[in-house]
């Protein structure tokens, strides 16, 4: 099968090679055909190396943790999913009975296994997942359509959620950039919760959507954007809560800087550090809360927002050959919303 995979760091590209499909080695094991790979800033972090310490993949491999598609075969205890259904993948595949797992909290699971990071991903023709991490799609979803909330997906709705069990009605949150993540994360807080919705872009296309997906301000970022922002808070006084979706080139700065009294700063976006003097924390008694993808129950909420038309994807689709010019386009700032992979 065709695969697009990573050969070495010090090239800003992926090979389409020709390798074996995947074959099941155990009984709750699950092979997808894929019908839609998200492109994610990670996969262009993992591509720089960003990540080499971290989780070590042996090189060559092939990237993708954001898959979708349909049920080509099943090991002899899948009982759920049966071959021909149609399928979202939780990004981690995981073992189920470590203490992580046991709280439902598949991130923090200990012997699990991250297709696309530390394992072959979806960028391929097939992939090999486990039963425990499909979710069967409703509602005439495509994989091709919703591959990307596998990651992007629910890192916003698992932001977006934690905001809103403290965001009341009449309370602010600002959202800094409204890319892949942020878009989906401003409709997951309109759909969860009542608060008003300030999205902060460079983009005016970025501003546009986030407009058309029901933000409610949309600010430039500038040099004045905290300023701009406070305005919008009770006399000056900042907003309840920021979600940080770039995390770099200043934002992890201007966050904190826009909230009020007793907010929060929930950080998303990686790349840059939050760098906060102890007696700012302590005298404006602020939170920084940090957000890792999502559990398997989040993915699931968040399929059904998709299924009832509360929440939708704005994608462009690329033909797996062609992943380098997706490559590029997410690069340059070419792609809005989010880049999804086709196998041809």
């Amino acid at each position: 099968m065709k695969a697009a995979r990573l050969h070495s760091y010090d090239e800003d590209h992926l090979h389409i090679d020709d390798v074996p499909e995947p074959a099941l080695t155990g009984p709750h094991e699950v092979i997808v055909r894929i019908g839609g790979a998200g492109l994610c800033r990670t996969d262009l972090h993992i591509i720089e190396g960003i990540w080499r310490d971290i989780l070590e993949p042996q090189l060559p491999y092939t990237l993708g943790h954001e898959n979708a598609g349909w049920v080509e075969e099943v090991g002899s205890d899948v009982s759920t999913i049966q071959a021909g259904d149609a399928v979202v993948v939780h990004p981690l595949v995981t073992c189920g009975v470590c203490a992580g797992c046991r709280r439902g909290e598949d991130m923090y699971c200990t012997n699990g296994a991250f297709p696309g990071l530390n394992a072959e991903g979806g960028f391929a023709q097939y992939l090999k997942t486990s039963e425990r991490s499909c979710i069967k799609l409703e509602g005439g979803l495509e994989p091709k359509d919703v591959a990307p909330y596998a990651d992007a997906g629910i890192t916003a709705y698992r932001a977006a959620k934690k905001a809103a069990a403290h965001l009341m009605p009449g309370s602010r949150c600002v959202v800094i950039g409204a890319g892949g993540l942020g878009h989906i994360g401003v409709q997951s807080l309109k759909a969860l919760c009542a608060t008003e919705v300030i999205v902060v872009d460079t983009s005016d296309a970025a501003l546009e959507l986030a407009r058309r997906l029901g933000a409610d301000h949309a600010v430039k970022a500038g040099a004045d954007v905290v300023e701009a922002v406070r305005a919008f808070g009770d006399g000056d006084g900042g907003v309840e809560a920021v979600i940080d979706f770039v995390g770099e080139h200043g934002t992890t700065a201007q966050g904190p800087a826009m909230l009020a009294q007793g907010g929060t700063y929930y950080v998303v976006g990686y790349g840059g550090r939050v760098d906060l003097a102890a007696i700012d924390v302590i005298f404006s008694e602020v939170n920084v809360v940090g957000n890792l993808v999502g559990n398997y129950t989040e993915l699931s909420e968040l399929m059904k927002l998709a299924a009832q038309g509360r929440v939708e994807l704005t994608t462009k689709a690329y033909e797996l050959d062609r992943i380098n010019d997706a490559i590029d386009d997410l690069n340059a700032g070419r792609i809005q919303g989010r880049g999804v992979l086709i196998p041809n």
